[in-house]
């Protein structure tokens, strides 16, 4: 772990750095496409070799790409990438040591907190989102023998991809465990129902965050719902009970205007943020709201298995809770160790579609 306090230290560690200029990451290897092979050749045609020749890819439509191989041991430490097209269209993996199933499977939108396809910026320790598009992840990744990463493009065109995968190579300690993290959506919530963040989970490990894409279908208040952590054996009750979707968020109140009590304040913080996607008066008709939390100074650590569940709860006449309808999609974020359970089939497009 690399902070402000260790910076002065001497490590072995050995910086690498994956782009479309390097996609081995070898050392003394960056800038050396050729220019007859590069996206960028015409841009380059009178600099010539070694002036910005390759800087992007573009995956064809419906195919992936493999965009890190690396042999370990070693830790993830940034990801920046920029995309091009509609961000739930293209899907990133993360498959760990050789593992047949990935242990992150998320379009890219939401693996960055940007599920409704709109930018926003964002200002997190874990995710950073800068203009115009620009994504970023610090969430620490180790791996003991390999990482592979890929981009799958779901679009009947192609995309254009912008990445840089900063990693180093060095020993790890003992107990590490391994990054997940898992994306799903229902639209709408079935009436009465609970919808699941993230379940079948077995190992040992600590939950780290949570985002969520919630697109309201009702006009009044939409977060009353509590979200419940079940670990370790829990059945019918969480060990861990929140008491409201705004609470979780670390907000209060509808998130509203303490002034004027008539509109919702996004914000964006080191470990919780709002994003508002308001109406219009022709196509958007309803509010939608990004949410991020991160446990990164209070990791939910469980020994055995883990669920998460949220309720979606508004309120009707007689001041009575109103079981919401809604368009929610999440993503959740944890470290575990190997092997892990298979995830559940990733939506199809078109039930991934922001409609």
């Amino acid at each position: 772990m690399v902070d402000l306090s260790t910076l002065y230290r001497v490590s072995n560690a050995k910086s690498r750095s994956i782009s479309p200029e390097n996609i081995t990451g070898e050392p003394g290897r960056g800038g050396m496409c050729p220019l007859e092979e590069g996206s960028a050749r015409r841009a380059a045609r009178d600099l010539g070799f070694g002036w910005k020749v390759n800087p992007y890819l573009v995956i064809p439509a419906k195919s992936t790409l493999e965009i890190a191989s690396i042999d370990g041991p070693g830790i993830i430490n940034h990801i920046w990438l920029t995309p091009t097209g509609r961000w739930r269209n293209t899907i990133i993996r993360f498959y760990w040591d050789g593992q047949e199933n990935p242990s992150v499977e998320c379009p890219i939108g939401d693996f960055f907190c940007m599920g409704w396809n709109e930018y926003a910026q964002i200002n997190s320790l874990a995710v950073c989102v800068n203009p115009g598009s620009a994504f970023n992840c610090y969430w620490q990744m180790p791996f003991r023998r390999h990482c592979r990463i890929t981009l799958e493009n779901l679009a009947e065109e192609p995309t254009t991809i912008y990445y840089q995968i900063d990693y180093t190579l060095d020993e790890l300690p003992e107990e590490i465990a391994y990054f997940h993290a898992q994306f799903r959506r229902v639209n709408p919530l079935p009436y009465k129902s609970v919808y699941t963040i993230v379940d079948g989970v077995k190992g040992k490990g600590q939950y780290v965050g949570t985002y969520m894409a919630w697109g309201t279908n009702n006009n009044t208040w939409w977060g009353e719902g509590e979200i419940k952590f079940y670990m370790d054996g829990d059945a019918d009750f969480p060990t861990i009970c929140g008491t409201g979707t705004e609470d979780y968020f670390c907000g209060s109140y509808d998130f509203e205007d303490p002034v004027t009590h008539d509109r919702y304040v996004p914000f964006s913080t080191p470990y919780t943020g709002l994003q508002v996607v308001e109406p219009n008066r022709l196509y958007r008709s309803q509010f939608r709201f990004g949410l991020y939390r991160w446990h990164i100074t209070d990791p939910i650590h469980f020994e055995k298995n883990l669920r998460v569940t949220i309720q979606a709860l508004g309120w009707r006449e007689g001041g009575r809770y109103l079981p919401l309808q809604e368009d929610l999609a999440s993503v959740a974020f944890w470290y575990q160790t190997l092997p892990a359970a298979k995830f559940p089939p990733l939506p199809d497009k078109d039930s991934l579609e922001i409609i």
